[in-house]
């Protein structure tokens, strides 16, 4: 049995949950999200505080138990903090901009990439060499920098590259003579 899946979960003051036809319905202060609950669970609400339980008594040590009660946690937690991610790049003539719903980079190669944002994600750049993305939903906004990085990864020799703020970026010795 999971250690997590059988703690409950506080629902904050502004947010409103809705459980019907395997779908949870969450609206909070930064929008609304909804998810997909998988049909061997459900949702019980009570006193401000979700659990997610097993439907059979043998689910209870299935795997995913833990799983999607950490989905509707960070549901939850989305809805009323958000998640952002950091990004920087670092290189000469590396730059981004955001121009309507395109992200626009330029990361050396000959081309300019544009970049369609998704509607659920907000990028902004503070700076030229620093990309901020926030969303509500926690899965979409580590794809979309993971997706962004893809693009031009940072190498171990000079550091250039799209990289997390966060990351370290273990460097090599070039070539000796």
């Amino acid at each position: 049995m999971s250690r997590i899946a059988k703690s409950s979960i506080n629902i904050p003051e502004d947010t409103t949950c809705s459980f019907e036809n395997n779908v949870l319905f969450i609206k909070g202060k930064l929008g609304t999200v909804s998810l997909p609950i998988s049909s061997i669970f459900t949702i019980k609400n009570e006193n401000n505080k979700i659990l997610v339980l097993p439907i059979k008594d043998k689910d209870k040590t299935n795997p995913l138990w833990g799983t999607m009660r950490a989905h509707v946690a960070n549901s939850i937690n989305g809805v009323n903090t958000g998640f952002s991610k950091t990004l920087e790049l670092k290189g000469t003539g590396y730059r981004a901009s955001v121009s309507g719903s395109k992200l626009k980079l330029q990361v050396g190669y000959s081309h300019d990439i544009d970049y369609e944002i998704p509607k659920e994600v907000k990028i902004e750049c503070p700076k030229q060499n620093i990309i901020k993305i926030t969303s509500v939903n926690k899965e979409i906004l580590g794809a979309v920098a993971a997706k962004i990085r893809s693009y031009r990864k940072p190498e171990p020799f000079k550091g250039k590259g799209i990289k997390y703020d966060n990351e370290f970026i273990y460097r090599k010795e070039g070539k000796k003579k």
